[in-house]
């Protein structure tokens, strides 16, 4: 098996030493090729060294972690922030599909994450990831989602998801243009979409867009959608419906 070449990149000597000893200890495909405490630093040495992969820190002087972008035409590596950062910006990265690390690291985060590293093809979609991460962080909302599916990653509008539909461990997002597979549980696309109110848990495997609703059978407990949908309604969550389509 190839080693993946890494560089890491914070600003703290102490967080530094702290990544470089798990990775040697816990990770022996990463070989560590640099350790940076800037941008400008990580800049020269990924220019110079051409790795795999970056462990990224994101509260940085100077330039936070996410500028990297400015200075690379093509990013050409993969990335792996690491961060102490809040409940909202991990839900971007979530969206985004961009790996992160919380501080303090846990062990089997990371391997899963080099693991992770290790299956994804296409680097070259990383910079897409990270301006749909830029542009959620800024704005404060998600707008976005990025779902892999046969090996593509697929950027998807919030408002084209008409409904998401659970199939055992995966989901089915049905969208105004076509379906995607997505290797998640619905409890997976319920949090992450949970500020955003159009979205109801109608049904054990049901999650829908009440901006698609067109009608609904209170006898046979079926919401009918636009795209010639029809999505089961639990006995359970009938009143919760009507009161949130209510209001």
């Amino acid at each position: 098996m190839n080693k993946i070449k890494a560089i890491l990149v914070d600003d703290e000597e102490s967080a530094r030493d702290v990544l470089q000893n798990l990775l040697e200890r816990f990770c022996p495909d990463i070989e560590l090729l640099a350790k940076c405490e800037n941008i400008p630093d990580a800049v020269e040495k990924i220019k110079s060294h051409q790795p795999d992969l970056v462990f990224l820190d994101i509260e940085m002087p100077q330039y936070s972690g996410f500028e990297i972008v400015k200075f690379f035409s093509d990013i050409n590596f993969q990335i792996i922030f690491v961060t102490a950062y809040d409940q909202y910006a991990i839900k971007a990265f979530e969206v985004s599909a961009v790996d992160y690390l919380l501080k303090p690291i846990d062990i089997s985060r990371l391997k899963s994450s080099i693991e992770r590293v290790r299956q994804r093809q296409n680097v070259l979609q990383q910079a897409e990831r990270l301006n749909l991460l830029n542009d959620t962080l800024e704005q404060k909302q998600i707008k976005n989602i990025i779902v892999s599916d046969k090996g593509n990653q697929n950027v998807i509008a919030i408002d084209n998801i008409i409904a998401i539909e659970a199939q055992e461990s995966y989901c089915l997002i049905h969208t105004r243009d076509k379906k995607f597979t997505a290797s998640k549980n619905l409890k997976h696309f319920e949090t992450l979409l949970e500020n955003l109110t159009q979205f109801i848990r109608v049904h054990k495997s049901w999650l829908i867009n009440k901006k698609h609703l067109l009608n609904y059978s209170k006898s046979e407990l079926t919401i009918n959608l636009s795209g010639d949908i029809s999505a089961k309604l639990s006995k359970y969550k009938k009143a919760e419906f009507e009161q949130v389509i209510s209001s």
